[in-house]
């Protein structure tokens, strides 16, 4: 009987080892993970901001949280000019650091959509309010100082979307974001913020896959949490006029990428910017006619949305070279859709940039580690967090 029972015994534990083993196999084979140890101060609030409104023609109303909490929250407002540029700063509570920039409202602009020079280019994408994660990685890359001011010169920096959303830093990340546009500039570097489903997400009031934070922040600053990114706050008017596409030294970058029958619209990249961005706000419902504006708004085929370089098994090579030669590109880069390295497919032209960065706020198994890319004298790099650099 003993014996019996000590058979049935390993045949029961024998059998929870396989399911483990087989579990762990396909948690890692689509690149998940287990997440754990929460860092408490992510519920710690003080100084968090600005938040900045626009009231009427006239005035800017530049708000901070402070508090935490176990202790409760406050928020305070002070009114400035909307035609003046005024010296503001962020502050990350995580290490007690903050950064400075100035708010110009009149410095609102649409980016240009085509750009031709010998400079290198520094991608990175779907940081996901990874403010610590995005800012080391720069500062590792030696894209900023140690000031966290810029240093990449006349370079690119390209930011391929999905900034937002999922993390407990997305207030800091734009306003870094805005901080580096504008030191960029200043020396003739630029700084490429393409929007990604997410941003368009937070615009369009889809909050599914934001941290609760922005629930209560809104809360505190007697907001509802639309209006943190509506065109009546600063920013959300920002992140609203930028593209959704940019052709950067023969180097098209799309979140999602270009699907065949988008190809087939015969936009030209100005068209297409200007066609989505008025649009941005617009959620996508299916319609029962397939037409442009279906097809770009789309969340399977629209530029912002699209996972057929990685995802359609029946793409072909000359379906991908449609959506590039209709802007003239010969490469496309693109986040969106996980990836276990920055990679290039599809002959070298589809190149992939989206990995697991790391959490600010938690540990995860298997361990993450952040990637970009960087293109420079004609060669193509996978960047590691460390500054390591590999030639793919």
């Amino acid at each position: 009987m003993l014996k019996r029972i000590s058979l049935y015994l390993f045949h029961i534990f024998s059998t929870l080892i396989v399911l483990l083993i087989v579990g762990l196999i396909i948690l890692l084979s689509e690149d998940g993970g287990i997440h754990y140890g929460d860092n408490p101060i992510k519920m710690t609030w003080d100084n968090d901001g600005p938040y900045v409104f626009y009231e009427g023609d006239s005035l800017l109303h530049v708000q901070y949280v402070h508090g935490k909490m176990d202790d409760g929250f406050y928020s305070t407002n002070d009114l400035y000019p909307i035609d003046s540029a005024f010296k503001s700063k962020s502050y990350f509570n995580l290490d007690s650091t903050s950064f400075s920039f100035y708010i110009d409202a009149n410095a609102i602009q649409i980016p240009a959509t085509k750009y031709s020079d010998d400079e290198p280019i520094f991608a990175v994408s779907d940081i996901e309010s990874g403010y610590k994660t995005f800012r080391d990685l720069l500062l590792h890359n030696e894209i900023i100082d140690k000031d966290l001011e810029w240093n990449f010169g006349q370079g690119h920096l390209v930011l391929v979307g999905d900034f937002v959303d999922r993390g407990f830093s997305t207030t800091q990340t734009l306003w870094f974001i805005y901080k580096l546009e504008q030191e960029a500039q200043k020396v003739g570097g630029n700084v490429h913020f393409i929007l990604g489903n997410h941003e368009l997400k937070v615009m369009q009031a889809n909050f599914e896959a934001s941290s609760p934070k922005y629930a209560y922040l809104s809360y505190i600053l007697k907001k509802q949490q639309h209006q943190l990114y509506n065109r009546q706050s600063f920013l959300g008017r920002w992140m609203s006029s930028k593209n959704s596409l940019e052709l950067i030294n023969g180097h098209l970058f799309v979140h999602g990428g270009i699907h065949p029958k988008v190809a087939q619209l015969n936009f030209d990249i100005d068209q297409m910017n200007e066609f989505l961005r008025s649009r941005y706000y617009d959620g996508y419902f299916k319609q029962q006619q397939e037409s442009a504006e279906q097809l770009l708004t789309s969340t399977q085929t629209g530029p912002n949305w699209y996972r057929g370089y990685f995802k359609d098994e029946t793409l072909t090579q000359k379906d991908v070279e449609l959506g590039l030669d209709l802007f003239g590109a010969e490469a496309v880069v693109v986040g969106h859709t996980l990836q276990s390295k920055v990679n290039r497919s599809f002959n070298g032209i589809v190149i992939g940039i989206d990995v697991q960065h790391p959490n600010d706020y938690h540990k995860n198994w298997p361990k993450r580690s952040s990637e970009a890319l960087l293109i420079t004298d004609g060669k193509y790099f996978r960047v590691l967090a460390d500054g390591e650099k590999i030639e793919i």
